[in-house]
């Protein structure tokens, strides 16, 4: 089987080569179980990253839907599953804080334009030489700042004022609201995490995430819980796509998100390329990287005109679609299509869901995004320890684009001080 190695370069989408080299029966069918597999983890998570990240649910699903289909339609990963990330909550709801849900279309759509103008000039394979400490350093960064933002829900409390963005005022306020959580939505929240564990430790085959929320929903309205939930908050999901509309746009509105948009592209062509790259090291291909980055661009693109989240290629989902057994990029296109089933025909039961069982879903993956092992085994040697403190501190204190920029400066020093010691 070839990897790819000599082609990985190129401009042509992976499904293209699949199809011209011969796609028959037996690949769809493993496609549809895999697409089918893959539909049913991102239907709870999508609606669970739009509400941690300030915005109605179905803002993810729209995203899952047009973005998931795009990434894999035009992509260079044979398995890569796009859709939106936790990795992009920080980022989406800070913008939704400053901007509005107008700013953050407008900020996803550039985005997308950048990311598409960085595949087109080749710049996609110098993004993959970002420092691994550097990696892992935003990655848990963000992973504990999702955490805190989860905490609201997740315990039911009632805040007398605007939740900070910061986590360490977030936490002072979290704090002081402590006397209004509500037990019954904390149980709720708790037993949701503690289920999908669980289920992935005695049951890693079955859909934990879907599984607990489903039962969330169930106890919740059996039992009358008190409980805030997708419809109580947002009200009922509509069944189906909005029509395409540009962002509303000036001049000026454009000067004033850029800043914001050039940290969705890093964090986007980032996140992509690291995903496909896992999708390589489980099935020994090699995706073709200018390409994924341009196809990350124009599902953004395509995302903000029908009213969706920001995209990526995205970890959890593309390693699930490996192992459901897919074999062609058929599969992220059809999990796309099975997500837009669910809002045409199930849209009304969504709003049942328990938003601290959504938060609980985001526990899990917080535990997961925050790669632990690898933490810790950097931190034994001095160099690599330094460069990812400095990243998990910034991402913190301050927020993802200055973490990443000081890691990667200071690993920089690092290595041309070992160059200059090396030539004296």
């Amino acid at each position: 089987m070839p990897d790819g190695s000599a082609t990985a370069h190129h401009y042509r989408p992976k499904l293209v080569t699949v199809l011209s080299e011969g796609y028959g029966l037996d690949s769809f069918r493993r496609d549809m179980l895999a697409a089918l597999t893959v539909a049913i983890v991102a239907l709870p998570l999508s609606m669970a990253i739009a509400v941690a990240s300030g915005v109605s649910p179905e803002r993810g699903l729209y995203a899952a839907v047009i973005g998931g289909f795009l990434v894999s339609a035009l992509g260079g990963s044979r398995y890569q599953i796009g859709g939106p990330a936790g990795a992009f909550i920080v980022l989406v709801s800070a913008t939704v804080t400053r901007f509005g849900l107008e700013g953050l279309l407008l900020t996803v759509f550039i985005s997308g334009f950048l990311l598409t103008l960085i595949g087109l000039l080749r710049l996609g394979s110098l993004i993959r030489y970002i420092p691994h400490p550097v990696t892992i350093g935003f990655t848990a960064g963000i992973a504990v700042t999702i955490f805190a933002s989860q905490l609201r829900d997740l315990g039911g409390l009632k805040l007398v004022a605007a939740e900070p963005g910061q986590l360490l005022p977030k936490l002072v306020v979290l704090g002081q609201a402590l006397p209004t959580l509500s037990p019954a939505t904390l149980a709720v929240g708790i037993g949701s995490t503690t289920l999908i564990f669980l289920m992935r430790r005695l049951l890693p085959n079955w859909p934990g995430m879907l599984f607990a929320v489903v039962l969330a929903s169930v106890a919740a309205w059996l039992f009358h819980l008190p409980v805030e939930t997708i419809g109580s908050r947002f009200g009922q999901l509509p069944d189906g796509l909005p029509g395409p509309r540009l962002p509303t746009m000036s001049y000026a509105t454009i000067l004033e998100v850029l800043p914001t948009a050039l940290s969705f592209t890093l964090l986007g062509a980032v996140e992509s390329l690291l995903s496909a790259k896992v999708a390589d090291g489980m099935t020994g291909r090699k995706h073709r990287y200018n390409m994924e980055v341009v196809a990350q661009g124009i599902a953004n693109i395509a995302s903000a005109i029908f009213g969706g989240i920001s995209v990526t290629g995205t970890i959890a989902r593309t390693a699930t679609n490996i192992r459901a057994g897919a074999c062609s990029p058929v599969s992220g296109m059809a999990h796309a299509l099975f997500v837009l089933v669910f809002m045409v025909f199930a849209a009304p039961l969504a709003s049942f869901i328990p938003l601290s069982a959504l938060a609980g879903v985001l526990v899990v993956v917080c535990w997961n995004m925050a790669e632990r092992e690898e933490f810790f085994r950097l931190l034994h040697a001095w160099r690599p320890a330094c460069v990812l403190i400095a990243t998990f501190g910034l991402t913190l204190i301050e927020d993802l684009t200055v973490g990443i920029i000081a890691g990667c400066l200071l690993a920089a020093a690092f290595a041309i001080y070992d160059r200059v010691r090396a030539r004296a």
